[in-house]
């Protein structure tokens, strides 16, 4: 229903309200967005995005009284906006899809310098931590080395909307092993893991000096990375939700133990990573997603359910919960996450109509 020159054609009014499923095409030989958007609002109600050539996609949204129009962004031209149309006699009772108030990538780049600002400042503590834990690794305790990879560990997993920044050094300095090989046995594997599984491993403390010395050559090009690739700011939204549901699938399951069962420390950090990252984007996410509050109160009680497993400076192995202790932190971190994915969508950066 919509090409270069004749967006939102085929839709005409007035229309009655209600459900509407709208099938948009691109007639265009290059890749299109296309928006429902109240025309007097401006708020986007349903969206189509990278709407490839010839391809055609269902807008399924409830509609209420009101104006309304598509607005359609061909790949490098300026947005065209299609005829409004007027919706009414909207039904009793009808529940109409929610606006949501456009996000511009100017509006995101004040978060995102925020954002890259803290990690600057945390790479340093990183680094700190790292040095200590080399330290503790010389002197041969063992003991005291284990924590020091902890506290390295969380500093790491606290950057958590910083990963896709760092390009390589994500991999050197917190990888996982091979498919089909375990953190020791796989010889290209350096960083915390290889670490990781050395100090929790029969294996002599000072075998694990030379990749201490490589973290903390690696940690020490991070801030050069990321003044050169700075965290982009569309990631803040994906990551405000994706953070915990790569806790769920790789740290819950155990799947990136590498032998120091400390998981729930390690999800204690990522829920800090979350709020990291929900903080510098919540002056634009609290007016346009009401569910904010509930998603706060839902990671405070998690956090505080993670914290619980903890005594003095000792935190329990996952395998040790019964089945009701997993199954309630399970829950929590799902309906966490849950509450969390719109976000996403909500700054999920457009290009705002003229």
């Amino acid at each position: 229903m919509n090409g270069f020159d004749a967006c939102g054609d085929g839709w005409s009014g007035p229309a009655t309200g209600g459900a509407f499923d709208f099938a948009v095409s691109n007639s265009t030989i290059a890749g299109e967005a296309v928006y429902l958007e109240g025309a007097d609002d401006r708020k986007v109600y349903a969206e189509a995005e990278g709407l490839g050539p010839s391809s055609v996609y269902h807008l399924r949204v409830t509609l209420a009284d009101g104006r309304y129009r598509f607005v359609c962004m061909p790949a490098g031209n300026d947005p065209i906006a299609g005829p409004v149309v007027t919706v009414r006699d909207s039904p009793a009772g009808l529940v109409p899809t929610p606006g949501i108030e456009v996000v511009t990538r100017a509006d995101l780049l004040p978060a995102a310098h925020t954002y890259n600002e803290w990690v600057g400042s945390r790479i340093k503590g990183l680094a700190r931590d790292a040095q200590r834990l080399a330290t503790a690794i010389v002197s041969g305790d063992r003991a005291v080395s284990q924590a020091a990879w902890l506290t390295a560990q969380q500093d790491y997993s606290r950057l958590g909307a910083a990963y896709g920044a760092f390009g390589d050094l994500a991999d050197a300095i917190d990888g996982d092993p091979a498919a089909g090989s375990s953190a020791l046995e796989d010889s290209d594997l350096h960083g915390l893991r290889k670490i990781e599984a050395l100090l929790w491993s029969d294996r002599p403390i000072a075998d694990a000096a030379p990749v201490a010395s490589r973290l903390i050559a690696d940690i020490g090009s991070l801030t050069a990375t990321l003044a050169k690739t700075p965290v982009n700011a569309i990631d803040l939204g994906l990551r405000s939700h994706e953070i915990l549901e790569d806790a769920i699938q790789f740290t819950l399951t155990g799947a990136d133990d590498a032998g120091s069962h400390t998981g729930l420390a390690v999800i204690a950090a990522d829920i800090e990573a979350t709020r990291a990252v929900l903080d510098p984007i919540r002056p634009l996410v609290t007016p346009r997603y009401a569910g904010l509050s509930d998603a706060d109160a839902w990671l405070a009680r998690t956090a505080t359910l993670v914290a619980s497993y903890k005594t003095g400076g000792t935190w329990r192995a996952l395998d040790s919960l019964d089945r009701a202790q997993r199954e309630a932190l399970d829950a929590d971190l799902e309906r966490t996450v849950e509450l969390l994915a719109p976000i996403a969508a909500v700054t999920d950066p457009r290009v705002a109509d003229q």
